[in-house]
């Protein structure tokens, strides 16, 4: 019966080994080039992976007989445009269909900077798993199909370059890079170019990135134009002279400040048993703090513990790692059922993140069917985490300039509007969360209702937690 309480129950008592590095120290006198994580979204058919996989071949981080053996697979199944995309798209179906499903992660060097790629889905369909990428990204490449109507199609109410542009700058990120891909299709002609870049500009302005913090390349991912090397071609360089490629772009990003000092918390996205061991494996991205092998950690919401036992950043092997690194985790004493994509590991020394049944946030609505009011559905999404939801309360009506409570309590909310409302995760599960004060990556939610994004905002307060273990 008493493990059946609601009290407040204590964590697991474990005997916790000393670190064995300092960390902090560490990092301060590595010679590590910076690392930047960028998620690469927009409409489907776009031209997303083809256009990373061309970057990565032309960077060197593919050799060219894999590459080879990609267009002549590709050739066989009649679709051999497709061979640069199989760089990131590597499942079956994936490849048959010839649309990416969930987040391709890769990394590649340049001479200045390591990145780590998340190419996400660009179909309406799979927008939980664009979410879940784009959670992981400090910087976003938006990439923009220039072809003759092809832009309109992705930009109108139902194509996804409005969507994913709106969810990047939702979860935080606050630089864009506008690839305008496919130019190659209309003779490179300025006039396009211009055409997309002020409709997507006054857009991106509406929705909160400064001028300055958004920018556009020209390109073409099938010919390999102006994304690794400065295109030849006359039409372009006629008005486009020696800008920036891709690549500039991507190494002038400025670096984001990473919490190495702060609490450990690591968003996992997914969970696999290895072959060649014992070992749980677990995916992530490292929110704030830092890891090391044979430190201990507990599982948010379950509130196992687990050893770390490896540590893979970037496909090499670590003694440890920071906030920022994009990690694969070996861990020890414990059970694959007590891991999932969306949980949240944490270290002993510090409270764990809490197991939300209710909170709230302040959110902006978007494109709203039907009203929103007391009682309406949805499902709540935080990275990889989501659950089914049921809005308890509208608190306010924020005006949008100021941020100050323009109407209390109330009957309803309707599109483009600012407002706090409460939050209550609907059954006996819970959500891992940390208000956005203590966390802006784990502070951030998004709201969908009906296969549509209908909200997204910040975590002002954790109100009921779920305390039986």
């Amino acid at each position: 019966m008493k493990a059946l309480s609601i009290e407040e129950q204590p964590l697991p008592t474990v005997a916790v080994k000393q670190p064995k590095v300092d960390v902090v120290k560490e990092y301060g006198q590595t010679k590590r080039k910076p690392h930047v994580n960028f998620v690469v979204v927009g409409h489907v058919d776009a031209g997303k992976s083809t256009l990373m996989g061309r970057l990565m071949v032309d960077i060197g981080a593919i050799d060219e007989r894999t590459i080879n053996k990609y267009k002549h697979d590709a050739d066989k199944l009649g679709k051999g445009s497709f061979a640069f995309a199989w760089v990131l798209d590597q499942s079956e179906e994936e490849r048959e269909r010839g649309v990416t499903i969930d987040v391709a992660t890769n990394y590649f060097e340049s001479p200045k900077v390591s990145f780590t790629i998340l190419d996400a889905p660009g179909h309406k369909d799979f927008v939980p798993n664009m979410i879940a990428g784009a959670s992981e990204a400090d910087f976003a490449v938006l990439v923009i199909d220039s072809s003759p109507n092809a832009f309109e199609s992705g930009f109108n109410q139902n194509g996804q370059t409005k969507e994913h542009a709106l969810l990047v700058r939702s979860l935080g990120v606050q630089r864009i890079i506008v690839a305008v891909n496919k130019l190659d299709n209309v003779r490179w002609a300025e006039y396009r170019f211009a055409e997309i870049k002020e409709q997507m500009q006054a857009f991106l302005t509406s929705i909160g990135f400064a001028e300055s913090q958004a920018s556009f390349v020209p390109c073409s991912g099938l010919a390999g134009d102006n994304i690794v090397r400065r295109s030849t071609e006359e039409e372009l360089l006629a008005w486009y002279g020696d800008g920036p490629t891709l690549l500039d772009e991507l190494e002038n990003l400025r670096l984001v400040e990473r919490d190495i000092k702060g609490s450990l918390r690591v968003s996992v996205t997914d969970v696999f048993k290895s072959s060649s061991s014992s070992l749980v494996n677990v995916t992530g991205r490292i929110n704030s703090g830092n890891v090391q092998s044979g430190e201990t950690v507990v599982v948010v919401p379950s509130m196992q513990t687990a050893t770390v036992k490896t540590i893979m950043v970037s496909n090499d092997l670590r003694d440890w790692a920071v906030a920022g690194d994009n990690v694969q985790l070996g861990l020890s004493s414990i059970d694959l059922v007590h891991l999932r994509a969306g949980d949240v590991l944490c270290g002993l020394t510090s409270a764990p993140v809490r197991r939300a049944r209710t909170f709230t946030a302040r959110v902006i609505l978007f494109q709203l069917r039907v009203p929103i009011i007391k009682g309406s559905n949805a499902i709540v999404y935080r990275g990889r985490s989501s659950q089914a939801v049921k809005i308890t309360k509208l608190i306010a009506v924020l005006d949008k300039a100021s941020g100050k409570v323009s109407k209390s309590k109330p009957r309803h909310l309707v599109s483009g509007q600012s407002a706090v409302v409460e939050i209550e995760v609907e059954g006996k599960g819970c959500f891992p969360l940390e208000t956005f004060r203590e966390s802006k990556d784990l502070g951030r939610v998004v709201l969908r209702q009906d296969g549509n994004t209908i909200a997204a905002g910040i975590v002002e307060e954790v109100g009921a937690v779920l305390n039986e273990l």
